[in-house]
Formats: C-alpha cells, structure tokens, sequence
C-alpha cells in the first residue's frame, strides 16, 4: 500500500476512535463472508464493524491517544466501533459468539479505558439503555400517581371541612334570625354556646363526608 493511502487509512482509523465511545476489538478467523456481513448488520444500528490491518490500527490509537490495545492487535482483527449503545453492542456480539464460536472477543476500550473480555461479557449482561430509560419511566410515573394522590388527598378533606362549616354557619344564621326578640342579657350564654356546637356538628359531617368517599 502506498504511503498515502496508509496515511488516509490511519487518519480514517483514528477519527474511529474518537468518535466512538467504546470499541471492541474481535478475531474472526473461519467466519465467512456471509457471517461477517450477517454480524455488521446484527451490530450496524449501534456500531460500525469493520475489518482491520493491526499495524495501522496500532498507530490511529496511538494518534488518538488509547492505550492498552497492542497485546489484541495480533492475527485477523475487526473491531466494532461503537456509536451508540455500546450494552447492545456487547450483546449482539456476545450472542453471535455463541453461535458462532469463530468469532473471538480479544478486548476492547470503553470512555477511554481498556477492557478485558471479562468485562466486555459483564457489559453484555446489563439491561439496554432502553430497558433501563423504561423502568425509569415507569418507576417516575408511579412515583408521580403516588404524589399526585397525597397531594389531592389533603385538598378534598379540606373542601368537605369548608363546605360542612359553611353549611352549619348557614343553619346557625338561619335559627339566630328567629331569636331576634330574646333578652339582652341571653344574648352573651346563646353566642357562647354557638361555637361550642359547631365543632361536634362539623366532625360528624366530615366523618359522613370520608365514608362517603
């Protein structure tokens, strides 16, 4: 390969790995073309598989500052570099080793750090972003149900409290109206007696009111 087409294949590898925030590096010898393709479309809507020459990669990660990849770089390498949600990637990579032994997970870089294929399995075995944003979702509207019940609890107590005070303030007028002509002095022990019935009156209503409800 002539050296500017090595320079332009370096330059593409290493904006690769900026723009990706995980890359996994694989083998994949004895896997056909078909499998290869099949594995690029398993991974395509998360992650960009692409076959590799390790020398040039060796060099782009060095450009892009990821350290930790050299040891992997040996015999066929592709690597998925990751775009999306590198959980999924994991997954779809873990799944189709399973079926297809082949295909070798060597390691990878994750945020900038390396990982082992250990932690690349233990990444597979987390639930998606999606997953993960849904139960979130759920568990906030649940949490919204529940708060938007305390809060309406209190305000209907308090309209039957007020609508049950207004009714006996009513009653009360309404009789007081009728007494115009008593006494002056029996005037001071019937306003005195008022507020102490009130209350009694008013909590049997609101009692009603809940069972009501």
């Amino acid at each position: 390969m002539a050296t500017p087409e090595k320079a332009a294949a370096i330059a593409e590898l290493t904006e690769k790995f900026r723009s990706s925030g995980a890359a996994v590096l694989t083998e994949y010898r004895g896997l056909k073309v078909s499998q290869i393709t099949e594995l690029r479309n398993t991974v395509r809507e998360h992650a960009t598989y692409a076959v590799v020459k390790n020398t040039l990669t060796k060099r782009a990660a060095a450009e892009a500052g990821i350290d930790g990849l050299d040891e992997h770089l040996q015999g066929p390498t592709a690597i998925a570099f990751v775009t999306g949600d590198p959980v999924a990637v994991a997954k779809g990579l873990r799944d189709f080793a399973k079926a297809n032994p082949a295909l070798v997970i060597k390691g990878g870089v994750f945020d900038g750090a390396p990982l082992t294929p250990a932690e690349i399995t233990k990444l597979a075995d987390l639930e998606s972003r999606e997953v993960l944003l849904a139960k979130l979702a759920g568990a906030m509207k649940g949490n919204l149900s529940k708060a938007a019940g305390l809060f309406a609890a209190p305000l209907s107590s308090t309209a039957r409290v007020v609508d049950a005070l207004r009714a006996k303030v009513e009653a009360q007028g309404g009789s007081t109206a009728g007494s115009e002509s008593a006494a002056a002095d029996e005037a001071p022990s019937a306003e005195a007696d008022t507020p102490a019935e009130a209350p009694a009156e008013a909590t049997t209503d609101v009692a009603e009111g809940g069972d009501e409800s």
